[in-house]
């Protein structure tokens, strides 16, 4: 009988004598007579060698393999695609970015679905695939495990990617030579991995294990260890006894298990973009989440960690002290996780964390909760006339807690950044990117090019940016995203002028421009919205079908007005 539950999916692709084709083909592959009697797990490897964070997933999709194999299972390694933020941040192609997250998803789902297979084991390691992972396994709701491909190891004098951007901008102020500039871009990265700080890929990694879809300790290891490869091996075995027990992502990704995805995200001070994939993830799963539970939880959830990209510390710094579990077992003490959600070990979030040690003495990575770096939530969701409907900021507090100056307004990330590094941007300035959103842009680009030269101009303190597109995980300073309405559809920003004077306040979660309702109802009503960008090929399908950020930024919302 449990045979056959966990061959729910498989024995209707190779049983009886109809199926006497789909054996031959798999015969082909490798299969011999005993394997069309196991459960198949599937594979989903996002290896490719165009960036460090997915370049060494092939070997830990085997290893990922043997474990399935191991405990009775028959393993089946595919791949999906992924893209480079780093690569294409500042350019035209990180308009794709986002889209990848749903052909990710899609094509898990869409692989799972035809070959029949019984469980999954999906391996991500950069920004977009690995929230694009947990959407295919939540829709296709079969025993699961996710693995994290593990963080980079720091480059030369403490530097990664974030180094490489901010440079940019010190070089064009005149502090940094062509030459330094060139340095830091030799040694930066330095081998496999994701982006070393909490940035969007270590946030995303933390959440998922906080959620309980991760083994333990799976999302704070070093790319390049063997406790990524025995974590990978492991979770291919988890696999077989979640089916053994038929428990399924659903069982799993629970609106509690939501909660603890923020509050750990939240400690650890992660990126905004896990706003947007918890909510997308929420969707898949048939969980009710919206932006307003973030701002219910982050009014009891200090931030805790001195990480990048604010901070100071790497991620493989805090792997070295013992990762993210000692840090949940305090949230779990004070009260503040819940810790009867059901995870991948078959256990609870309590009973995972009950042997878990503290972090060593004197360690300066994680304050307590009695000296927390930030009192309350970093991840502000701020509403007013110009975000009806909300947006997101990051804002740790170190930047201030308010900024109010005249609007400096740009249509792209491009001229933007043209505007930053020739000196056209002043102290004081509220920077508005718009027609950055998921369907005006379309993609929602990061504006880590911006905000980067900001930084490396030296004007974190003194300038505000603005905009319906979103942010790096890297991106640090006063700056708000995520606006909606977008302007593409006629959202307040689309009718912002030079000059009007826009007020960022953090503590009283307000957006606001200083014009009367009036104004701003004459102002939209002389707008027209401009063309879609794109009118073949994937841009143009995925502006034709995703909805708001405000709700995940999902394309498969058919019931949604959006």
């Amino acid at each position: 009988m449990t045979q056959d539950k966990s061959r729910k999916y498989s024995s209707q692709v190779v049983d009886g004598p109809t199926k006497a084709p789909a054996r031959a083909m798999l015969r082909a592959v490798g299969f011999e007579d005993a394997d069309f009697n196991k459960p198949q797990v599937g594979i989903a490897s996002t290896w490719s060698n165009l960036t460090p964070c997915n370049m060494h997933i092939d070997g830990l999709a085997v290893e990922a393999g043997c474990g399935a194999d191991a405990a009775g299972g028959k393993s089946i390694i595919f791949n999906t695609i992924t893209i480079s933020d780093g690569i294409a941040n500042g350019t035209i192609g990180m308009k794709y970015s986002l889209v990848s997250r749903e052909v990710i998803a899609d094509s898990i789902e869409t692989v799972a679905g035809c070959e029949g297979f019984d469980g999954l084991v999906a391996i991500g390691g950069c920004d977009k695939n690995m929230p694009g992972c947990l959407i295919g396994l939540a829709r296709l709701n079969r025993p699961s495990v996710f693995v994290y491909g593990g963080t980079i190891a720091p480059g030369a004098n403490h530097t990664d990617i974030i180094s490489v951007f901010e440079a940019v901008g010190a070089h064009a102020k005149g502090d940094k030579s062509l030459i330094e500039v060139k340095q830091i871009e030799d040694t930066a990265i330095p081998g496999p991995g994701a982006c070393g700080g909490m940035y969007t890929a270590n946030t995303m990694a933390s959440a998922i294990e906080a959620m309980g879809m991760s083994l333990p300790g799976s999302s704070a290891q070093n790319a390049t260890s063997d406790g990524k490869l025995q974590d990978c091996h492991e979770a291919g075995a988890a696999v077989l006894n979640l089916l053994a027990r038929d428990i399924k992502p659903s069982d799993i990704m629970t609106k509690p298990a939501f909660e603890n995805a923020i509050t750990v995200v939240i400690a650890l001070g992660g990126s905004t973009n896990a706003v947007l994939h918890l909510l997308a993830m929420a969707h898949a799963i048939d969980v009710e989440l919206s932006l307003d539970d973030f701002v219910r939880i982050g009014k009891r959830v200090p931030v805790l960690a001195d990480l990048r990209p604010s901070g100071h510390y790497m991620m493989s710094e805090l792997v070295a002290i013992g990762g993210i579990l000692p840090l949940m077992k305090t949230l779990l003490e004070a009260g503040l996780l819940h810790g009867d959600c059901l995870t991948v070990t078959g256990r609870t979030l309590a009973e995972n964390l009950a042997t878990v040690s503290p972090y060593p003495a004197g360690q300066q990575i994680i304050r307590p909760l009695d000296n927390p770096i930030k009192a309350d939530s970093h991840l502000r969701v701020l509403h007013g006339n110009l975000a009806p409907e909300g947006s997101v900021a990051k804002i740790t507090g170190k930047e201030g807690l308010t900024f109010s100056g005249p609007a400096r307004v740009f249509g792209s990330e491009e001229e933007t950044l043209e505007r930053i590094l020739d000196g056209t941007v002043k102290a004081g300035d509220v920077l508005v990117i718009r027609y950055e959103g998921p369907k005006g842009g379309p993609g929602m680009r990061e504006m880590l090019s911006p905000t980067s030269a900001i930084m490396g101009k030296g004007l974190g303190q003194d300038v505000a940016l603005i905009t319906d597109g979103r942010f790096s995980g890297g991106s640090h300073g006063f700056v708000v995203g995520h606006i909606t309405p977008e302007a593409q559809q006629g959202g307040p920003l689309a009718i912002v002028e030079d000059g009007d004077i826009i007020t960022i306040d953090a503590k009283l979660n307000k957006l606001e421009v200083q014009l009367s309702d009036t104004d701003i109802a004459t102002r939209l009503a002389r707008w027209q919205a401009p063309p879609p960008r794109y009118r073949r090929g994937v841009l143009a399908k995925y502006a034709h079908t995703v909805n708001s950020a405000s709700k995940g930024a999902v394309t498969d919302a058919l019931d949604d007005d959006d």
